[in-house]
């Protein structure tokens, strides 16, 4: 039987958590899988904890890891990441646009083809035209500056093996942790394959992939990554004598 773990990272997500949760726990049962679910409350400022410690009373194989201060979408999942113990690990946003029931698609195409990453990309994405416009200019510049490595990189819903946590040293806690797993785990030869997900537009709460502060510390560690695989590029060359 697989075993699963379902990481969940929440920032002031009160108005949708529990929806989440509720959807996430009632298709892992009917999956039949040994599961469990992970909530990572990123030290909201409303009661996305408080409904975390309620869950954590009477949801099934459901636990809450909490951090304060807030420390962003990476930390948020890098700490999921630590707490999981299930050999595959599937990564969904709790904002409520996606169906958790897709996660058969990801499943199963990781059987077809035993891809050590599979990412979702979102058909279509019900999102505002400016954080559409926003995030096709952020995919060009990634394609360009490390090349093709899915159509919709920050597409929160993936599904990778556990043990390439051993082999990948996650380094941001912001919005480039997408780019900076999946370039690793391409530099090292590990294969990753694309399934669509129908995405829904969101209904309670808002994103912060647009603040400003959230996009500067994107630029800045897109910087800070292309620095040391270039230098690690480098050194290699000269090692090798490789050109």
């Amino acid at each position: 039987m697989k075993s699963l773990s379902i990481v969940i990272p929440a920032y002031n997500e009160e108005a949708n958590v529990h929806t989440t949760i509720a959807e996430v726990s009632g298709v892992a049962d009917q999956l039949g899988l040994d599961y469990e679910i992970i909530l990572v409350n990123d030290g909201s400022h409303d009661r996305t904890g408080q409904i975390g410690r309620d869950l954590a009373r009477f949801v099934h194989n459901f636990r809450l890891v909490e951090h304060y201060p807030n420390r962003g979408y990476g930390g948020a999942l890098k700490a999921g990441f630590a707490a999981a113990r299930k050999e595959l690990i599937a990564f969904f946003p709790a904002n409520n646009q996606f169906h958790f029931e897709e996660i058969t698609r990801l499943l199963e195409r990781h059987d077809e083809t035993n891809a050590e990453v599979i990412c979702g990309y979102r058909t279509p994405r019900r999102d505002p035209f400016m954080r559409k416009f926003n995030a096709f200019g952020w995919n060009m510049l990634i394609r360009i500056l490390f090349g093709y490595l899915c159509r919709d990189i920050d597409c929160g819903f993936k599904l990778f093996q556990r043990d390439l946590l051993h082999r990948i040293s996650i380094e941001s806690d912001g919005a480039l942790i997408d780019t900076e797993f999946l370039s690793k785990a391409r530099r090292l030869g590990h294969r990753i394959e694309e399934v669509p997900v129908p995405h829904r537009p969101r209904v309670g709460g808002e994103a912060t992939g647009a603040n400003l502060h959230v996009i500067v510390k994107a630029f800045r560690d897109l910087w800070t990554l292309l620095q040391k695989q270039t230098a690690v590029t480098g050194y290699l060359k000269w090692r090798f004598g490789l050109r």
